[in-house]
């Protein structure tokens, strides 16, 4: 399985190919980015105001319906927000769904077609389930329903809790505070073999499982306890089945967790396993990693329309709460502050030591927006060389093979000189992508800056597939089995690209980079 890696190991073997040394001019302030926008090409982002964690789609009326949380200010109180899209790439936005309540806000949760009518509101009704701090009370943390009747576009609360935190109602001693205030965020999914419906909710240290007739009345289940409490807590968690590429069926648990205290990823941590209609059941109690990076928080999965048994998506929140409540770029340029990642489609493969492992490449429909595609020639470097090319939103898709080089990789974001970048690359048992040298004061990301996913030390080939947009990196390796994802604050000008390597030549070969429309 994978090993522990850390993270945060700093890169050794730096040559003059990934020079890191910061700009050591002034960069501009917050108010020089007013005057242009930063806005992401292809990516979701809010009209305006503040994004958070997206809400499971649901589809109806020939769309995907994607609730987010939203507010009005950084990291302040809200609600719901709406978008659909096609093709989960463009999304069109509808405004609030689930509005920011007097005396309390909606926080995450999910939403189904109720199609046969088991909640009595109605066949086709969308039926969401969101947690709120009852009387703005922490350690209140209840799951409350709303429905709607027209697509997806209004909803009705109840006036009551459907899944009351009865350990907020008890708790006295600081643990049981603690427990009690990590009540949050249900997943409902409808378990077809048992005519019932299964939530999940994430707890400080397992998930939760309720399962209920018609959305309304819930009873307890077994609980997923899992050894490792250095892991975090569960948020946002998800349970899903899904037939793997080899035609065997499995049921995937996944959580947004937070283990950087073990040098692991603060990403989707997610467990195979199966579902008896009481409990989950572990093939392994170490977690699988979905995402690498910083950024891929608060992920949500979801069954392909056209085929729902073995085709999935995915998209995350670009964010961390190591740093999420600050200010950023896009405040002053944009009049926003966050971003999803790119939809991804899941595949579940069968790996050679017998476990399976969930894969991710970029949704292809892309492909439809993409403006302009440039080849470059093979070429083999031993220090570094610029490509004759700059963009700020783009794919740049290589291979990189190579024989007794200690480090190899590319560089994007480039200033002129240089001196600013995101560096990805391979050095060792990692696969890193380093931020540093794109920090600038007023938006600084130091400490969180260098990002690192285990591979084979002694592979000498690898296969990138980079995606760039104006604040964001995400990089797909080998066919998906690693996934790296960074937001990136590029300043003016860092729009270059250049290939580097140390300790000896590597050739790059290839280079394909497809430009996105309005980039």
């Amino acid at each position: 399985m994978t090993p522990d890696i850390s993270r945060r190991r700093v890169l050794q073997g730096t040559g003059a190919g990934a020079l890191t040394l910061l700009m050591s001019g002034a960069l501009p302030g917050p108010d020089a980015y007013a005057q242009r926008s930063l806005r992401a090409v292809y990516h979701m982002t809010p009209p305006s105001g503040w994004l958070c964690d997206p809400q499971r789609p649901v589809h109806a009326n020939a769309a995907y319906h994607l609730y987010y949380l939203h507010s009005g200010q950084n990291n302040g109180p809200g609600g719901w927000d709406h978008a659909t899209t096609t093709d989960n790439v463009a999304f069109t936005h509808h405004g609030v769904a689930l509005p920011l309540q007097p005396d309390f806000p909606v926080w995450s949760g999910s939403a189904v077609v109720d199609t046969d009518n088991t909640a009595g509101f109605g066949a086709g009704a969308i039926v969401a389930l969101a947690t709120q701090p009852t009387g703005f009370i922490r350690k209140y943390q209840d799951q409350y329903l709303y429905w709607s009747t027209d697509g997806g576009y209004t909803f009705t609360a109840l006036p009551d809790p459907v899944i009351v935190n009865t350990d907020g109602r008890t708790a006295t001693t600081q643990a049981e505070v603690e427990n009690a205030e990590w009540f949050r965020d249900p997943k409902i999914h409808w378990d077809g073999v048992r005519n019932e419906w299964v939530c999940v909710i994430g707890r400080a240290r397992y998930a939760a499982f309720y399962t209920s007739a018609n959305l309304r009345d819930w009873q307890l289940k077994r609980n997923f306890d899992y050894p490792n409490h250095a892991l975090g807590g569960v948020e946002c968690p998800d349970l899903f089945e899904m037939t793997a590429s080899d035609g065997t069926r499995h049921w995937v648990l996944g959580a947004s967790m937070d283990a950087y205290s073990i040098g692991m990823p603060m990403t989707y941590a997610y467990w195979t396993g199966t579902w008896d209609g009481d409990q989950f059941i572990a093939d392994a109690l170490t977690p699988q990693w979905l995402d690498w990076g910083w950024d891929w928080y608060a992920a949500v999965t979801w069954p392909a329309a056209e085929a729902p048994d073995s085709r999935r998506y995915a998209v995350a929140w670009m964010n961390n709460w190591k740093y999420a409540a600050r200010d950023v770029p896009t405040d002053a340029s944009d009049g926003y502050n966050g971003q999803n990642s790119i939809v991804r489609e899941l595949r579940l493969e069968r790996q050679p030591g017998g476990w399976y492992s969930l894969l991710s490449s970029p949704v292809a429909q892309l492909a439809n927006y993409v403006g302009s595609t440039t080849v470059f020639p093979d070429r083999t470097v031993n220090g570094s060389a610029v490509l004759p090319w700059n963009g700020r939103a783009y794919e740049l898709e290589l291979d990189i093979s190579w024989d007794a080089a200690a480090n190899v990789g590319v560089s994007v974001g480039r200033s002129v000189d240089g001196s600013r970048h995101t560096n990805i690359g391979k050095y060792g048992a990692e696969l890193y992508v380093d931020r540093a040298p794109s920090d600038q004061a007023g938006f600084a990301l130091a400490p969180y800056t260098r990002a690192a996913a285990p591979i084979d030390a002694a592979a000498r080939t690898v296969h990138l597939r980079i995606f760039v947009d104006t604040q964001s990196v995400e990089v797909f390796v080998n066919a998906g089995h690693t996934v790296l994802s960074q937001q990136v604050h590029f300043a003016d000008g860092d729009t270059g690209i250049s290939l580097y390597t140390d300790g000896g030549p590597a050739t790059f070969s290839g280079i394909t980079i497809r430009e996105f429309e309005g980039s």
